[in-house]
């Protein structure tokens, strides 16, 4: 008899203490890479991602590469929304976009020439299907052009979908194209909320998406929850979850709305009277753990969980889980190369960021030139600590003997300073320490985030500041 993972409890994977919660929670990096994005300079410039490229080369490189895709574009303004996006119904902008977004995958694929295998692809936004099917077809065309991309068993090719303006052709369309992979926002399926936050979007059209994709055979489809929008409550948190879990997505990503006006103007549109409480959004968050995990999912680590048959949960009981600029990934030995506006390439040891203006970006184009305008270069003791925060966010674990015998290190004296903080949270229950491991409890594996800021040398220096979301 067959056995659907969705009948299936998985096993225990965090535990929620309140009280704990309350006590540790504070504003933190979310470790999409480290050092975090806010420590890139300017001094950092194309010509130095070149000697990047080229120390690559001369290693022989032989890795496969994730690549990273930035649509800006969006019919309509999500007064949430934090990301680097140009809200516009004039379709001829996005047309005079992409004809210099090909001209810098053609710049990216020259360069890494004989050494451009794809395993992963990720179009993000913004809306990526703001440009049209025939403009989609085109871009992958040139994509497949210029990069040579696994096959279909093995690649992840994953594409961020709105289902109020993508129709189950489309979803086909996509499929044909090469993506296997879908990512739909939902954040909440109350229409109150929907209305708070300006994203009308009907529980139906969701759910056609959703039908469409498993029509279409796509490998997997994970759905985008926000919990701690205006006018949201554990009432409407537990009948959203429970419209989700009946669709029954392979992966479920939970973020904890940060309210940041003073650096997100469309934020300014939400009423704060109108958000929920810090304590209503630790029983929202608390309800929603309680539900996913008697679902069936399995906590991956900060808000993402997933199917036990998801090549997420696959990769993590494996030790293969990564962590990137798109969350958890299980290519964890690619370089990332992104191209677009905003978009953060991390190759070799190093991170850079293109120009967040379209005009600075057609600008650098003209010159011939990649759109590079900061970024950094890492250090002996960056690539550690980087390892070290990758581990304890994939894992939930650190094996010590592992890290000396990669690095000329004796972690005790290395990190006595790190290890003294530990302690004090080991005293709060969030992880066990001995001479050959460092364990996150189950308590501790929601305020992951907090363990990795002991380790984070940037914060010594410039601690955390409002810049940066809760940690819970």
């Amino acid at each position: 008899m067959v056995v659907s993972a969705m009948t299936m409890v998985a096993e225990p994977s965090v535990e929620f203490d309140a009280q704990l919660i309350r006590k540790l929670s504070q504003s933190g990096p979310r470790y999409t890479s480290y050092p975090t994005a806010d420590r890139f300079s300017d001094t950092f410039g194309y010509r130095d991602y070149l000697q990047a490229v080229a120390g690559l080369r001369t290693r022989g490189s032989r890795n496969p590469l994730s690549l990273y895709v930035h649509i800006p574009f969006c019919e309509n303004i999500c007064y949430y929304c934090a990301c680097n996006k140009i809200v516009t119904k004039n379709r001829d902008k996005a047309g005079i976009y992409l004809s210099y977004l090909k001209h810098e995958i053609e710049m990216q694929g020259k360069l890494f020439d004989g050494m451009n295998q794809i395993e992963q692809l990720h179009l993000g936004g913004g809306t990526p299907t703001y440009i049209s099917d025939a403009q989609m077809a085109d871009l992958m065309t040139h994509l497949q052009r210029w990069f040579r991309f696994a096959g279909d068993e093995v690649g992840e090719y994953s594409i961020e979908v709105d289902p109020r303006t993508v129709s189950a052709e489309r979803v086909a369309s996509l499929r044909t194209q090469g993506f296997n992979r879908l990512s739909l926002g939902v954040q909440d399926f109350d229409p109150l909320v929907q209305r708070a936050v300006n994203r009308a979007q009907p529980e139906h059209l969701t759910l056609d998406i959703i039908k469409a994709a498993r029509a279409q055979r796509y490998r997997s489809v994970s759905i985008d929850l926000i919990y701690g929008l205006p006018g949201q409550n554990v009432i409407s948190m537990a009948q959203t979850l429970a419209k989700v879990i009946q669709a029954g997505p392979d992966r479920i990503s939970l973020y904890n709305y940060a309210h940041l006006p003073h650096l997100f103007k469309p934020q300014r549109r939400i009423l704060e009277a109108q958000l929920p409480g810090a304590e209503a959004k630790l029983d929202m968050l608390a309800l929603a753990i309680r539900r996913l995990t008697d679902a069936g999912y399995v906590y991956i680590g900060m808000d993402h969980f997933a199917l036990p048959t998801d090549d997420l949960a696959i990769a993590q009981q494996q030790g293969r889980l990564h962590r990137n600029f798109q969350g958890y990934s299980t290519h964890a030995e690619s370089d990332m190369v992104s191209c677009g506006v905003s978009a953060i390439s991390a190759v070799a040891s190093t991170y850079s960021q293109n120009v967040k203006t379209l005009d600075a970006y057609y600008d650098a184009i003209d010159k011939n030139e990649l759109p590079i305008v900061r970024g950094l270069r890492m250090n002996m003791d960056d690539v550690l600590r980087r390892l070290i925060i990758q581990r304890l966010m994939c894992n939930f674990e650190l094996s010590i003997a592992s890290i000396e015998t990669a690095y000329p290190i004796t972690f005790a004296s290395y990190f006595e300073a790190e290890l003294e903080g530990l302690h004090r949270l080991e005293q709060d229950g969030l992880v066990v320490i001995d001479d050959e491991w460092i364990s996150v409890t189950m308590k501790g594996r929601l305020l992951i985030r907090n363990i990795c800021m002991v380790f984070d040398r940037y914060l010594q220096s410039r601690p955390a500041e409002q810049r940066y979301s809760r940690t819970i």
